[in-house]
């Protein structure tokens, strides 16, 4: 019994470590680093990979759809939806070129661009916003001479957005004559012209009235997001397993110099100089 209870205490005894400062920071690392892998980093990596399915398939399906009255797929006052994203409409109207803006800081397949900007007003007194398109810069990051807009009523083309986020919060800057902004968005543009915008923005395709250099649509394949919210799973499985197996190696093989002895309190167990003298020294 004695033997039992002492092989027991010392085999409780190498897992004592874990209590060490060290062991302890390290656990929760890797507990935290677990949860956070599982429930933030796995969930955002699929939501992203659920958008960009969701955007691939409301492109395909708007080059099935010919160009329809805007009124007739985005209402008054609506917001671009998932639905009507991506969607060609045509629009009535003219241009207010007085409140043309230019958005900074673009990039267009891989190379420095500007975007322009410029409110549309509807047949209805409505105003809706419309990207002309994309500019490279001249001489690395001057904003180049471009066309002005057309005059009179002219009928544009184009695809219905959702306003974007703006980094800077409406941020206006003047520079090379004009206003620039830091994101296409009819809420930054309706606050800095004042100009009442509709929500959401029309992105003019190619041969529209006004149009610049059209933006290109974005690549139809599914992107990396899938495959990195499934490593994210393996390495969020993988830190607590790895942890398990350190600890393990730290209490056995760490542990292998320990020879067992006697539990001197034992009054059961024979003194050491009993054995000795018994079995030879």
């Amino acid at each position: 019994m004695s033997v039992w209870m002492s092989t027991g205490y010392r085999g409780d005894m190498r897992w004592r470590f874990l209590l060490r400062p060290g062991w302890l920071a390290l656990t929760a690392v890797v507990i935290c680093f677990a949860v956070a892998a599982f429930t933030l980093l796995a969930p955002w990596q699929f939501r992203r990979a659920a958008q960009r399915a969701d955007t691939n398939t409301a492109i395909e399906r708007s080059f099935s759809i010919p160009p329809r009255p805007l009124r007739s797929v985005l209402a008054t006052h609506a917001t671009p939806t998932q639905n009507t994203e991506w969607r060609r409409v045509q629009a009535t109207g003219y241009y207010l070129p007085d409140a043309e803006m230019v958005v900074r800081l673009r990039t267009v397949q891989g190379e420095p661009a500007y975007e322009v900007l410029v409110p549309f007003r509807l047949a209805d007194g409505s105003n809706i916003l419309v990207d002309r398109g994309y500019l490279r810069p001249a001489e690395g990051v001057r904003i180049p001479d471009y066309p002005a807009v057309p005059g009179g009523e002219v009928t544009v083309t184009g695809r219905l957005r959702a306003d974007e986020l703006d980094p800077q919060n409406g941020e206006v800057v003047h520079q090379d004559g004009h206003r620039q902004v830091y994101a296409a968005s009819s809420r930054t543009v309706s606050a800095a012209t004042g100009v009442q915008l509709e929500l959401g923005y029309l992105q003019l395709v190619d041969g529209a009235p006004g149009v610049l250099s059209a933006l290109p649509l974005p690549q139809l394949d599914a992107g990396p997001s899938f495959p990195y919210a499934l490593e994210w799973l393996a390495f969020g499985t993988m830190a607590p397993l790895g942890l398990a197996y350190f600890a393990w190696r730290e209490a056995t093989e760490g542990r292998r110099d320990d020879k067992w002895s006697p539990d001197e309190d034992d009054p059961h167990d024979p003194p050491m100089a009993e054995l000795a003298d018994r079995y030879g020294r």
